[in-house]
């Protein structure tokens, strides 16, 4: 049987595409193929909780006549709902076992307490008078129970930032102070209670702001803002 030569050139060509038939995906991608590295999901969290409760303390004031609370239900809901869950899904994933659990339970925060005002849920029906269609005094109450409930959640995020930074133990101690005067003001139905917490919320807002800023623009451009950190050397 006379033997068959293949031409040098034909049999490199075809021992190339034997081995890029059986290569891996990264070896077909190239010698020079490096996975890319996961986004920062903090700044992100950080802006959305600020966001939230920036929304949340305006609304209280009752800024140009408007008492409707519901105008912050879809920022509730996108940014500091849906937009936080993500956040605390990536932090799981990075390894941030407490971003992960603060993001995750704020956003619950957020979308629990936006549910209260969309109509479907049936909440505030719960707590309205059939007859007059006005909210009952039980309704307050309930608010109040809310938001003892979730002071003592934040209660415990504030004592786990002890060793992270200024910034973020500050902002968590308005956190737990804005959550108090909610709930007073719900139980005794206290103006200047809502308005403390208003105000309260407003300082939580900056701080948040200012933490979430300082770790974007940390990565992103030249500008390094100090945030105290606590964490030993």
């Amino acid at each position: 049987m006379m033997a068959v030569t293949v031409p040098s050139d034909d049999k490199a060509i075809a021992i190339d595409l034997e081995r890029q038939a059986t290569a891996s995906p990264r070896e077909q991608a190239g010698s020079h193929f490096e996975p890319r590295g996961l986004a920062n999901p903090t700044p992100l969290g950080l802006l959305a909780f600020a966001t939230s409760i920036f929304m949340i303390s305006l609304i209280n004031l009752q800024p140009r006549g408007v008492k409707t609370p519901n105008i912050i239900v879809g920022v509730l809901v996108f940014y500091g709902g849906i937009a936080q869950v993500i956040v605390g899904i990536m932090e799981f994933v990075i390894g941030n076992t407490f971003g992960a659990t603060l993001f995750s339970s704020y956003a619950a925060f957020n979308l629990s307490y936006a549910l209260i005002f969309i109509p479907g849920s049936g909440i505030i029906a719960a707590y309205t008078d059939p007859e007059t269609g006005a909210l009952m005094p039980e309704f307050d109450q309930a608010i109040a129970m809310f938001a003892w409930t979730w002071f003592v959640v934040s209660i415990v995020f504030t004592v786990a930032t002890i060793r992270r930074s200024l910034v973020i133990v500050s902002a968590l101690v308005f956190v737990d102070i804005t959550l108090i005067l909610l709930a007073v003001g719900y139980m005794l139905d206290s103006e200047p209670c809502h308005k403390a917490s208003a105000a309260t919320g407003f300082i939580t807002a900056a701080l948040v702001y200012y933490a979430g800023a300082a770790d974007l623009w940390g990565h992103t451009t030249p500008f390094r803002i100090p945030v105290g950190s606590l964490k030993k050397d």
